[in-house]
């Protein structure tokens, strides 16, 4: 299945039904009086939360969705049909957002949450309704309002509890392989990864969900690489783990370049918490990792992890860091945000 997490809909709401204008006709009733029925309303248009989910692409064959409009009245008093309902069924985690795409009109985070975008028009009065004293044959009624109609985005955050960042090879799909049960594609060239993966993680009888993204460059907030297009998908962490690779000769440039991208993707993310993992150890000497180590606690003022996703060192360690942070446990000096 192709991953979608942005994608343009066209959405309008049913018009609803005119109201009738008709007088009763019966043998031997002289003054039967006016009998029209009113309209039906217009069908509404709504988003829903759905389970089963996490990609937007049904909505790039289908962009265009057009309630029901009301049928008009009838005579013998009769109301017309109502519409039908339009349900726009997206995963959980996706943003609808107005034309402008800086608007958020709905955030939906829980299954079955349910937001009406377009209410569908009223129906008219027959002309029954406009029977008075004085106006005992009313030969007037209402037309039936207007349905909406608008543009919207629907925009894909994938809901997990940790990401994974770092610059391409960095170990990120090999560490969410060891850890998880994600089966992410694995091979020793940059930009493997293209699309988000999320991977569900166990660690001391507890589970959390993990979401690796493709991995960043310098100059990705100019749109080099594939630029921030997926950072979305990390702005709902609780934690970030930041990976960085240990057989790279410049440790702390790397690390500057990601933090450096996060601040100007978004303000949230720099100042989100964040552990860091030095990576791919297993490929290094003792005094290698301990320099290189040493450096990387130089521009991070909290605890560097040292680990490997091949051999598994250091993993268990790093898993229940993020655990105690997820469930807002971790001691200061364990994770922190970037500081200039």
């Amino acid at each position: 299945m192709k991953f979608l997490d942005l994608c343009k809909v066209y959405i309008r709401s049913g018009g609803g039904g005119a109201g009738c204008v008709s007088f009763r006709r019966e043998k031997f009733v002289e003054f039967g009086g006016p009998d029209g029925g009113d309209g039906g309303n217009g069908g509404s248009v709504w988003v829903e939360a759905v389970d089963g989910l996490n990609t937007l692409i049904d909505f790039r064959y289908q962009q265009h969705f057009f309630a029901k409009s009301g049928q008009p009245g009838m005579g013998q008093q009769r109301t017309g049909k109502t519409g039908d309902d339009i349900i726009l069924r997206v995963p959980v985690g996706t943003e609808v957002m107005d034309e402008d795409e800086e608007t958020v009109i709905a955030d939906l985070v829980r299954v079955g949450q349910k937001v009406q975008l377009a209410r569908g028009g009223n129906g008219g009065w027959g002309n029954t309704a406009f029977k008075t004293a004085t106006n005992r044959a009313p030969a007037r009624a209402n037309p039936g309002q207007e349905g909406v109609e608008r543009t919207i985005w629907l925009r894909l955050k994938l809901i997990a509890d940790a990401g994974l960042v770092g610059l391409p090879n960095a170990g990120k799909s090999t560490f969410l392989a060891a850890v998880s049960n994600a089966r992410p594609k694995i091979a020793d060239y940059p930009f493997t990864t293209l699309v988000p993966n999320l991977g569900v993680v166990g660690v001391d009888g507890a589970e959390f969900v993990m979401a690796d993204i493709p991995g960043l460059i310098e100059g990705a907030s100019e749109g080099r690489g594939l630029g921030t297009q997926f950072l979305a998908h990390v702005e709902r962490c609780k934690v970030l783990l930041h990976l960085v690779d240990g057989t790279s000769s410049t440790i702390t440039k790397d690390y500057r370049t990601i933090v450096h991208e996060l601040e100007a993707y978004a303000e949230e993310l720099g100042n989100k918490p964040r552990i860091v993992a030095l990576n791919k150890c297993d490929a290094l000497d003792a005094k290698t990792i301990n320099t290189r180590k040493r450096a990387l606690e130089k521009v991070f003022p909290g605890t560097v992890h040292v680990i490997s996703g091949v051999s598994g060192q250091g993993l268990q360690d790093v898993l229940r860091a993020l655990m105690r942070q997820i469930r807002n446990e971790t001691p200061v000096e364990e994770t922190a945000p970037w500081q200039p």
